[in-house]
C-alpha cells in the first residue's frame, strides 16, 4: 500500500516536461552510435539500429514515460489513483542514471578510454538525469490500497501469464549473454524494473493476485521452468549452470524446514547432501566403486536418502537438546566430520569405502528404463544434451521437495515447528512434543538433502571430500536468509542468486566472498526478513509498524477463514 503526504505539495512547474523532455532524449540517445569500438558490448557502435543494451534502454525510458502519464496525463483518471507514479519514478530515475553511467564505465575500461564513448551515450545520460531531477519534483499522493483493487479473474491470471512469460524471456536473455559486463547491465536493468514495480505497488499488487489464484500461480512457474531448456538452443554451459541451481535449490529447501520452520542452526548440512551423493556413487557402476551391488536408480535413492535421514536422526538424537550458538557450534562440527571421514575411509586409515582423497571418479550416466540421461535427444527439433535430462528430473525433485514443504507448513508438525521457532519455552508447556518434534525436522531435512545428493553424483560424474566443506554449508544457509526463511519462492530465489551470480561472474571470482558479505550486510540493513518474506517474519522485523501489522493480522484472518 503506497502511503504519501494528506496534504500533498503543488508540482513544480518544470517537472513534468522536464520528465518528457529526459524521456526523448534517452530514446534518442539510443538510436545513435554510443561506442567507437563495435567489438565491445555486443556492437553499440552503429547509428539507427539499437544493440541489446540500447533497446533495455529504450524499454526503461517507456515505462518512464508511462509513469509520467499515469501521474499526468491520459492514463491518470484510472491508473494514477492505484499506482504510485511518483515513488516508481524515482527509482526508475536512479536506476536509469546508474545504467547509464555503468555503459560508460564499461566503454571506458573495455576500450581503453572515456575517448570511445560516442555521442549519443552522452545524450541518454543526459536524458536520465533529467529523468531523475524530474521525479525529485514530483509531488507524493495519497493513493487507493493496491489489496482492494480487483479485476476480473480472466485480467489476473493473464497478467500472471504474461508475468511469467517475461520471466522466461529475461532468464534466457541474461543467460545467453556472455561477456560480463553486458551481464551486469542485464542485471542492473532487472533490478531498475523489479524496484519500479515495488515502488510503484505493481509488485504488492500481484502479489495478492497470486494468492487469489495459487494453482495458477504454481502451474505458471512450472511451466516456465519446463520451458526453459528450450530456449537454450542445446547450450550445454547454460543448462550446467541450471542444474547446479536446482541442486541447490532443493538442498536449500530441506533445509528451510530446518531453519526456516523449526528455527534450529545447522551449519553442516552439506553433509547430508554429501552422504546421499557417496551412496549413489558407491552402488554405481563407476570402475572406483568400492561397493560391488548395483541395486537400481529408484532403490538408490531412497536408500542415499535413508542413509541421509538416519545421520540427521543420530546427530540430532543427542544434541538437540541444546539449541541456538551452541547447536551452531555442534552441527558445524558434524559437518567437518563428514569430512574428515570421507578422506579417511580410504583403505588405509580406516575401512575402502570412498577412496579417500581421490573420490569416485568414473560414475556413469544415469539410466532409467531405455532412458540414457546421457544421451541427446531432439524434441520438436530442439535439441536437448545430457543437462538438459538432468533438468528435468531435478525440476520433478524440486516439485516433489515444495509438495513436502507446503504440506507440512499447513499441517499441525508445521504449526508445531513455528511454535518451537518463535518460543521454545512457551510451546512445551503449551504440551508441543519440543524434542520430538526438532528431531523429525533434522530427519526430514536430510532426507531431502540425501534425494537430491544421489542425482548429483550422477550429474557431477564424480564425488569428492573437497565438494563438502564448510562454506558450501555457510552458502545454503545464507539462500534461505536471503530469500525469506519460511518460504517457497524466497528460498527459490535466494538459491538463484547465490548459484548463478558466481557462475556468469567469473571475473569477480577472486572478491566472491567479499561481494556475498556485502550482500548479506545490505540485506540485514535494508530488508531483515528476506527478499520475499513471510508475513509472519515480516511483523516480526516491523514491530512498530502498527499500519504493516493491521493489514498482516487481516490477511492472517483472512487466511484463517
Amino acid at each position: 500500500m503506497s502511503v504519501a503526504q494528506t496534504t500533498p505539495p503543488a508540482t513544480k512547474p518544470p517537472a513534468w516536461p522536464l520528465g518528457l523532455a529526459g524521456v526523448a532524449l534517452v530514446i534518442v540517445g539510443s538510436f545513435l552510435s554510443w561506442s567507437y569500438d563495435s567489438s565491445i558490448l555486443g556492437d553499440l557502435s552503429i547509428n539507427f539500429y539499437p544493440g541489446s543494451l540500447q533497446i533495455l534502454a529504450i524499454i526503461l525510458a517507456v515505462l518512464a514515460l508511462v509513469l509520467l502519464l499515469t501521474e499526468k496525463g491520459p492514463l491518470a483518471g484510472r491508473l494514477g489513483k492505484w499506482l504510485d507514479a511518483t515513488l516508481g519514478l524515482r527509482a526508475l530515475g536512479i536506476m536509469l542514471t546508474v545504467y547509464m553511467v555503468l555503459v560508460l564505465v564499461a566503454i571506458t575500461l573495455e576500450s581503453d578510454g572515456l575517448i570511445n564513448v560516442n555521442p549519443g551515450g552522452y545524450v541518454s545520460l543526459v536524458g536520465a538525469v533529467l529523468v531523475l531531477v524530474s521525479s525529485r519534483l514530483l509531488p507524493l499522493r495519497q493513493l487507493h490500497d493496491l489489496s482492494r483493487a480487483k479485476l476480473p479473474s480472466w485480467f489476473e491470471i493473464l497478467s500472471i501469464a504474461l508475468l511469467m512469460a517475461a520471466v522466461l524471456f529475461g532468464a534466457a536473455f541474461a543467460l545467453g549473454l556472455t561477456d560480463a559486463w553486458s551481464f551486469v547491465l542485464c542485471l542492473t536493468f532487472i533490478a531498475g524494473v523489479i524496484a519500479v514495480m515495488f515502488r510503484t505497488g505493481a509488485m504488492s499488487w500481484f502479489g495478492h493476485v497470486g494468492q487469489r489464484h495459487k494453482k495458477v500461480l504454481t502451474l505458471a512457474a512450472f511451466a516456465v521452468a519446463f520451458f526453459f531448456p528450450f530456449t537454450q538452443n542445446g547450450s550445454d554451459a547454460n543448462m550446467s549452470i541450471a542444474t547446479q541451481v536446482l541442486i541447490f535449490a532443493a538442498t536449500a529447501m530441506g533445509l528451510n524446514i530446518v531453519v526456516g520452520l523449526a528455527g534450529l542452526l545447522d551449519l553442516g548440512y552439506i553433509a547430508f547432501l554429501g552422504s546421499g551423493a557417496y551412496v549413489a556413487a558407491m552402488l554405481s557402476e563407476s570402475a572406483f566403486a568400492t561397493i560391488d551391488w548395483h541395486p537400481p536408480f529408484l532403490a538408490v535413492v531412497l536408500i542415499g536418502a535413508c542413509v541421509a535421514a538416519t545421520l540427521g536422526l543420530i546427530i540430532g538424537s543427542p544434541t538437540l537438546r541444546v539449541s541456538g550458538d551452541y547447536l551452531a557450534i555442534v552441527t558445524l562440527g558434524f559437518g567437518e566430520i563428514f569430512r574428515l571421514a570421507m578422506l579417511n575411509l580410504d583403505g588405509i586409515n580406516g575401512p575402502l569405502l570412498t577412496n579417500g582423497p581421490n573420490g569416485i571418479p568414473g560414475i556413469p550416466e544415469l539410466q532409467v528404463g531405455g532412458f540414457n540421461f546421457g544421451d541427446e535427444h531432439t524434441v520438436l527439433g530442439l535439441e536437448l544434451g545430457r543437462f538438459a535430462n538432468y533438468y528435468f528430473l531435478l525440476l520433478i525433485l524440486i516439485a516433489f521437495v515444495i509438495l513436502v514443504f507446503a504440506r507440512l507448513n499447513d499441517s499441525r508438525i508445521g504449526r508445531g515447528w513455528i511454535a518451537i521457532r518463535e518460543d521454545e519455552k512457551a510451546a512445551e508447556a503449551m504440551g508441543v512434543n519440543v524434542f520430538g518434534l526438532k528431531l523429525l525436522a533434522f530427519a526430514i531435512g536430510a532426507f531431502l538433502a540425501g534425494l537430491a545428493g544421489t542425482i548429483k553424483a550422477h550429474q557431477d560424474v564424480a564425488v569428492s571430500p573437497d565438494q563438502y566443506i564448510f562454506l558450501e554449508s555457510a552458502f545454503l544457509l545464507a539462500a534461505i536468509v536471503l530469500g525469506g526463511m519460511g518460504t517457497i519462492a524466497g528460498v527459490l530465489l535466494g538459491a538463484t542468486i547465490l548459484k548463478l551470480l558466481p557462475e556468469k561472474l567469473r571475473f569477480f571470482s577472486e572478491y566472491r566472498l567479499l561481494l556475498f558479505g556485502l550482500l548479506l550486510v545490505l540485506m540485514m540493513r535494508f530488508r531483515p526478513e528476506g527478499l520475499v518474506a513471510s508475513r509472519r517474519r515480516q511483523l516480526e522485523f516491523h514491530e512498530e509498524d502498527e499500519e504493516l501489522a493491521v493489514a498482516i493480522e487481516s490477511e492472517l484472518v483472512e487466511e484463517a477463514k
